[in-house]
């Protein structure tokens, strides 16, 4: 017997940029199970584009009109991070299953929330912390499980970045650390070395501000930034004892190196 296809709604696809356009529709029409049947942005003219883009007959310019719809079971947000929370809520309130991307919410407080309503709903959800889907990722840990490397004895990741002081103008909400999505929590090289060595039994870290001014490429604004450029940490997980985890990382890091040490 055949399995059902899933119909999909996607809040927050760009016509000209962003993880839907590049990422989730393309895998979403790889897969033969999903159906992508709705599209939603933030004002009509955008919408249309969309889905004229995507040959997507149905879209919104709001997101309660999306996740009403009795054809959409999954519903995509692909949003920035300051908007999840509604998104996600509105989601589940209509009973849909949900794919946020990560981080899921500005805040601590913000994910236990969401986390919570999923939970009184029974929904199933899942966060975009998909490193841990790659198949490199799991040849690593099928590396480790086996003894290739024998005990772990030390792991070094390291951020590479992009150099200078200047930001895109849909990039510049990031240099605000209230909303969220900033060099401290999206963190996607981290949650990848958690999953394959464990998570962290404790931890010490410091965080730096370097670049205090930045300009925005398009306008030439400057613009002060309020959150960290740089962090350096030290943590020990389960398989490693005495703590030997050491990270560096620079915002924003374009690609990331990791070394584990047996």
């Amino acid at each position: 017997m055949p399995e059902p296809t899933l119909g999909v709604g996607i809040v927050g696809v760009s016509p000209v940029r962003g993880w839907a356009a590049t990422a989730h529709i393309p895998a979403l029409r790889a897969l033969p199970n999903y159906q992508i049947r709705a599209l939603s942005t933030h004002d009509p003219e955008s919408a249309h584009a969309a889905g004229d883009l995507f040959k997507v007959p149905v879209v919104f310019s709001d997101h309660r009109q999306l996740v009403t719809q009795p054809d959409i079971d999954l519903v995509a947000i692909t949003v920035k991070v300051p908007h999840h929370r509604e998104l996600v809520s509105a989601a589940l309130d209509a009973g849909k299953a949900v794919y946020c991307e990560w981080p899921l919410g500005r805040d601590l407080d913000d994910a236990k929330a969401m986390a919570t309503l999923a939970a009184a709903h029974g929904a199933p959800t899942v966060v975009g912390l998909q490193a841990r889907q790659a198949p490199a990722i799991q040849f690593v840990v099928e590396l480790l499980r086996n003894g290739y490397v024998g005990e772990v004895l030390s792991t070094t990741m390291v951020g590479l970045s992009v150099p200078g002081d200047v930001v895109g103008q849909p990039n510049a909400y990031m240099l605000d650390k209230t909303n969220g999505a900033n060099l401290l929590t999206i963190g996607h090289s981290r949650d990848t070395l958690n999953y394959v060595l464990g998570e962290f039994t404790d931890l010490s870290a410091l965080s730096g501000l370097r670049r205090p001014l930045i300009t925005i490429e398009e306008t030439g604004e400057q613009i002060v930034k309020r959150r960290p450029t740089k962090s350096r940490s030290s943590a020990s997980s389960p398989q490693e004892q005495p703590p030997a985890f050491r990270s560096e990382k620079v915002w924003p890091a374009v690609s990331d190196q990791a070394g584990v040490t047996g």
